[in-house]
């Protein structure tokens, strides 16, 4: 069935590639994991046309969503979920350029997109241009991004005037527990950045990062899962707590920077 829908969306004169990423794309799946389908459009294709395809494969459906990329919602008739993300690829390539080649750190996952180009599976390429892409940022890990991710990221979590710490210690003062736990997602999302980028790898995303590091990552921090179990456990302690186990997981991290001459 999936291969079926597969072959219909490349039909559309509008598909340029498909890609096929996550789970799927590798060789960890099972029989429910979903699909993650990069769609790759010269232009927009139009709703009707593809809720009218999608129909013959899906028992339910959201189309046009937008609350992160575009992309149609759907569960297939078997009861697997199937997200379609639409995207332009000269848009997605210069994503991928101002990363790799200009060197452009972000605010946490600054390698997502390029670890998405990396580890799709190509499932159709009109005219070779995803595969070209794919080829050419198949390359080492640029030292000048390493050093500005560790730059930018580490001044997030402690060193600049806005760093998630005080925002976290100074709202868990006040006892704003949302804002204890937006503020702690996001001094995460850095430090995961970081540990990656010292690790010369892309960033897989926001799913089940502390076992991707322990497999993947030869350099962690001391105690790194159980410092981070340690935080969040202390998120809803007293002021003083949570800025002990915030500042235990900043030195340690900062110990394997030092080490490693970042």
């Amino acid at each position: 069935m999936i291969q079926k829908l597969f072959e219909k969306l490349s039909s559309f004169n509008e598909t340029e590639a498909i890609a096929l990423g996550g789970s799927r794309a590798g060789i960890t799946y099972d029989e429910k994991s979903d699909y993650d389908v990069y769609l790759y459009v010269t232009r927009p294709i139009k709703e009707k046309d593809r809720k009218n395809l999608l129909t013959e494969f899906c028992g339910k459906m959201e189309i046009g969503n937008s609350f992160w990329e575009y992309e149609d919602n759907c569960v297939l008739k078997n009861g697997i979920d199937i997200d379609i993300l639409y995207r332009n690829l000269d848009g997605f390539e210069k994503d991928i350029e101002s990363v790799v080649k200009n060197f452009s750190a972000r605010n946490g996952y600054t390698t997502c997109m390029w670890h998405n180009l990396k580890t799709c599976k190509i499932i159709y390429d009109k005219n070779g241009r995803l595969t070209a892409l794919q080829k050419r940022y198949d390359c080492a890990y640029p030292q000048q991004l390493k050093h500005n991710i560790i730059d930018r990221n580490m001044k997030l979590l402690r060193y600049g005037m806005p760093a998630f710490e005080g925002q976290i210690l100074k709202a868990a003062k006040r006892g704003d527990i949302n804002s204890v736990n937006h503020r702690t997602a996001e001094f995460m999302a850095s430090y995961f950045d970081i540990i990656f980028a010292l690790n010369n790898l892309t960033h897989p995303g926001e799913k089940r990062l502390v076992q991707l590091c322990e497999r993947d990552c030869k350099l962690l921090p001391n105690n790194f899962a159980e410092n981070i179990y340690n935080l969040f456990n202390s998120l809803l302690c007293p002021a003083d707590i949570l800025a002990e186990k915030l500042n235990t997981i900043i030195v340690e991290l900062e110990k394997i920077i030092e080490i490693n001459n970042y």
